[in-house]
C-alpha cells in the first residue's frame, strides 16, 4: 500500500515536513506502507536553483515560473492517479492560501482513492468541497492511526 501525504507546503512552517516525517515513520513501522511525500520528492523534481528561485519568478519571469509550477502539478497529480492507494491530508491554516492540497483531494476523490482528512480547523469553517472529497475525517493523528490499524493491519 502507498499513502500520499497531502497538506500545506507553500505557506506551512518547514514546508509541512514535520508531520509528514512522523506519519511516514509510523506507517512504515506499523503497517509496512510506503509513502509519497511531496516535500521530500520536491528535491528530486526540481533543481536546487529552481527550488530557491521559482517563487521570485512569479512577477519577474512568469513563463519560467509556470514551467516550474507545471512540473510540480504534473508530478503530484500523476502520483495520486497512478501510484497512490490512499491519501492522508492535514487540513490546517496553511492550506487556505494555497491550491495544491485542494487539487490533490479533488483528484483523489475523482479517481476513487480514499482520503483521510485530519481536520485541524473548525469543521464549520471547512470547505464543503473538501469535506465532500474526504472518505473519513479525524480530529487528530491518534484517531487516524487507530482507524488505519483496524483497516489495514491484516492486509
Amino acid at each position: 500500500m502507498i499513502a500520499y501525504l497531502s497538506g500545506g507546503m507553500e505557506n506551512a512552517k518547514d514546508s509541512g515536513s514535520l508531520w509528514r516525517v512522523k506519519i511516514k515513520k509510523w506507517l512504515n513501522e506499523n503497517l509496512n506502507h510506503d509513502v509519497i511525500d511531496p516535500v521530500e520528492i520536491q528535491n528530486k523534481t526540481l533543481s536546487e536553483y529552481e527550488i530557491k528561485n521559482y517563487r521570485n519568478w512569479i512577477n519577474k519571469n512568469p513563463k519560467k515560473f509556470n514551467s516550474v509550477i507545471h512540473k510540480i502539478i504534473d508530478r503530484d497529480l500523476s502520483f495520486i492517479k497512478e501510484d497512490t492507494d490512499y491519501v492522508i491530508c492535514l487540513w490546517d491554516d496553511s492550506v487556505i492560501l494555497g491550491g495544491g492540497t485542494h487539487g490533490e483531494l479533488t483528484m483523489a476523490y475523482y479517481f476513487s482513492k480514499p482520503v483521510y482528512l485530519i481536520l485541524n480547523f473548525p469543521i464549520n469553517k471547512t470547505s464543503s468541497w473538501i469535506l465532500g472529497c474526504s472518505t473519513k475525517v479525524f480530529n487528530n493523528f491518534n484517531d487516524l492511526k487507530i482507524y488505519l490499524l483496524e483497516k489495514y493491519e491484516s492486509k
